[in-house]
């Protein structure tokens, strides 16, 4: 871990332009951290973004502790400080300015266009999160259909997710992954 003033800049600058553009929560820039983490930055393998978005998944809290354990991963607990509050500090400055002023506009055409608008490209956005996650999970046969069959069983029956961890942490244990 590299934990010079550069690291920690680079970090902030990811994390805050990230910030304004992650229109439904932290999981809709999980593409865009991956493709930053991995592929530009090299801060850590496929596999390794791959097993912190698990870990940011299974822990309790909101979604954005991915963030926290990238920052780790770079930095230790300041990086892991720092993306945080670059991740999280823009749009919560953005949201206290706008607030008032978007709440005043709620009838106008304008403001239920841009809603409408932005309900789709949400759902894109964190479709395209679960499939950047799937790619880099899906490192042989039985990973991908782990993969296929908790998709499957996550739409089509409404089960609590930790019965779905539990089976996928059965699999692993038995050496099928």
């Amino acid at each position: 871990m590299k934990q010079d003033g550069g690291a920690l800049l680079t970090l902030a600058g990811y994390f805050a332009l990230m910030s304004l553009f992650a229109i439904g929560g932290a999981n809709s820039a999980v593409p865009e951290m991956q493709r930053i983490a991995v592929e530009v930055e090299g801060w850590m393998t496929a596999r390794q973004f791959t097993d912190i978005f698990a870990i940011a998944q299974v822990t309790p809290g909101p979604n954005v502790i991915i963030v926290a354990l990238i920052g780790y991963q770079v930095a230790g607990l300041i990086g892991a400080l720092v993306a945080t509050i670059a991740m999280c500090g823009p749009p919560c400055i953005l949201a206290f300015y706008v607030g008032e002023v978007w709440e005043r506009f709620r009838e106008a055409p304008w403001r239920i266009a841009i809603q409408a608008g932005l309900l789709p490209i949400s759902i894109g956005l964190i479709a395209a999160s679960g499939f950047v996650v799937a790619s880099a999970a899906a490192h042989n046969l039985a990973a991908v259909a782990v993969t296929l069959v908790t998709a499957v069983v996550t739409y089509t029956i409404r089960l609590n997710p930790l019965w779905i961890f539990a089976v996928a942490a059965l699999v692993g244990f038995a050496g099928l992954l």
